[in-house]
């Protein structure tokens, strides 16, 4: 059996058993509130093994594309409080999001091609990346306009080394990594999704990722002005 096909088995395993047990409906909002004392409890209980499950399901929703990585981004803000909840987001989403990467380019590159190639906007994101890759990876990861796993499954088909990605990614995040941990100390507070982000949060992240793209913009003017 070629690693190829053990691999597709292994996550199409883990993909099946989040679906059978029903694991869109655990990360919930409402869910969450209503579990969160005895969440609390569990992880005084266990503290370091908490840690490690935490790590381990978060790297899986994102490696897989999972629904739910929101939420559970607020429940381990709520859980392990800001700071650790920050730095366990921040490492988990992006060993997630190199796996994704690594998986793609390496085991399903001819059928994720197939897919990304019938979405205009990955066609565009994966044209303009192959000149100041790491830069427009930082605007992506910055402005929480792109999806996730967009990014991740998009970036496979470029020239970027897989160091500079997960850098980039890990970079990227922060801000938005810190919003989600900070958010979920007042999960009482949250109703909807909407909340994180308000539109002074979002305008900040947007001019934030627009300064990341400068040296291109640098670059495309010079470049202008010496054909002139």
């Amino acid at each position: 059996m070629s690693v190829k096909l053990i691999t597709l088995v292994v996550l199409s395993f883990f993909i099946a058993i989040f679906f059978l047990f029903n694991g869109p409906d655990y990360l919930t909002i409402s869910t969450l509130q209503t579990n969160k004392a005895l969440l609390l409890e569990t992880v005084e209980q266990y503290y370091g093994l908490s840690i490690v499950l935490a790590m381990l399901i978060y790297i899986l929703v994102v490696a897989l594309s999972l629904p739910g990585a929101s939420v559970l981004s607020l429940a381990v803000g709520f859980v392990f409080g800001l700071w650790l909840g920050w730095l366990l987001l921040l490492v988990s989403a992006t060993i997630g999001a190199v796996l994704v990467f690594l998986l793609i380019r390496y085991f399903f590159y001819d059928w994720a091609k197939a897919k990304i190639d019938k979405l205009t906007i990955a066609q565009k994101i994966t044209t303009e990346f192959e000149q100041h890759s790491f830069n427009y990876l930082l605007f992506l990861r910055l402005v929480p306009l792109f999806p996730f796993w967009l990014v991740n499954l998009t970036m496979a088909f470029t020239s970027i080394k897989t160091s500079e990605y997960a850098l980039g990614t890990f970079l990227g995040i922060m801000p938005g990594s810190f919003v989600f941990a900070n958010l979920g100390s007042s999960l009482a507070d949250i109703k909807s999704l909407d909340q994180v982000f308000s539109p002074q949060m979002l305008l900040a992240l947007v001019l934030l990722g627009l300064l990341m793209l400068s040296p291109i913009f640098i670059s495309h003017f010079k470049r202008s002005r010496s054909k002139g």
